[in-house]
């Protein structure tokens, strides 16, 4: 697709099934009811195939709008893994402690 760069293209391809696709296939198909609602049709016995149609289209445009998600995710994960490579003195290992360092001890008071 036009919106996605070359460099997206090598990431693999998001699930058929997605949240995205999902909502927006369901957007699609209460859009076809609440047409023939307003034009005083039955809701779900008439105009299936612009159902359908409405619905394909949300499910098609939510695929293509969690391609864009991944590839903006992926994007800001390697420009933040590249500067922690490059700046690792900001990045320095805090020291482990126990677990005995960390919680107070215990005085039970009768």
């Amino acid at each position: 697709m036009w919106f996605i760069p070359d460099e997206g293209k090598a990431l693999p391809p998001p699930g058929i099934v997605n949240r995205n696709s999902v909502w927006l296939s369901g957007v699609g198909w209460c859009t076809a009811l609440l047409q023939n609602a307003i034009n005083h049709r039955p809701p779900l016995k008439s105009g299936l195939h612009r159902q359908f149609l409405l619905a394909t289209i949300g499910w098609f445009i939510g695929y293509h709008i969690t391609k864009k998600e991944n590839y903006t995710y992926a994007k800001l994960d390697l420009d933040m893994s590249e500067y922690i490579r490059l700046h690792p003195e900001e990045f320095a290992g805090k020291e482990k402690k126990t677990f005995a360092e960390i919680v107070e001890p215990f005085h039970p008071i009768r």
